[in-house]
């Protein structure tokens, strides 16, 4: 039951329906960050950049938290070095959650994943969820999870020659002036 598991937060020991906070829906997402890597997913990065800066509004309507099988002292820093600011960062690492929730393969790899989950009555529900693998992919396109939330993609999108696949967002980028 997701409400059993337990979670580290920047604040503490969390669970599932404690990271709802006032809202009745919240949604998940696993970040490629798992103890394997020493860094993490560019294409996730990106993506969680792009929504730091939209939480302000999103947190108006639902709960939002950034799930990833790193300690959370990893996670954390990583944040401060993104300079991420509204984004609230748990480590799974001490429970099941990525493996129910199809975040993670049977070799312990991850993968990115959004879920939605409810609350009503105490009771916390699983209400939808979506991998982002190279099954979604679009015939012609680089499987990169199309169609994903992404604003580069949508916008990369709109543009004559659309995405690249040889083409994927950094961890960092040199200074620009």
């Amino acid at each position: 039951m997701p409400q059993d598991c337990r979670f580290e937060g920047e604040e503490g020991a969390v669970t599932l329906p404690d990271m709802f906070g006032t809202h009745d829906t919240l949604i998940t997402y696993n970040w490629m960050f798992g103890p394997k890597r020493a860094r993490p997913c560019p294409m996730c990065t990106s993506l969680l950049s792009a929504y730091d800066g939209e939480m302000p509004d999103i947190l108006q309507r639902v709960a939002f938290a950034v799930i990833a099988r790193s300690p959370i002292e990893k996670l954390v820093a990583f944040k401060k070095e993104r300079g991420w600011r509204y984004l609230r960062l748990y480590s799974s690492g001490g429970n099941s959650f990525n493996r129910d929730y199809a975040a993670e393969d049977p070799d312990g790899d991850d993968y990115a994943a959004f879920d939605v989950f409810t609350r009503s009555g105490g009771t916390v529900r699983h209400f939808w969820a979506e991998e982002m693998g190279p099954s979604t992919a679009d015939p012609g396109q680089d499987q990169r999870g199309a169609p994903d939330p992404m604003p580069i993609w949508t916008l990369l999108d709109m543009t004559p020659a659309g995405r690249d696949s040889n083409w994927y967002p950094k961890l960092e980028y040199g200074v620009t002036r």
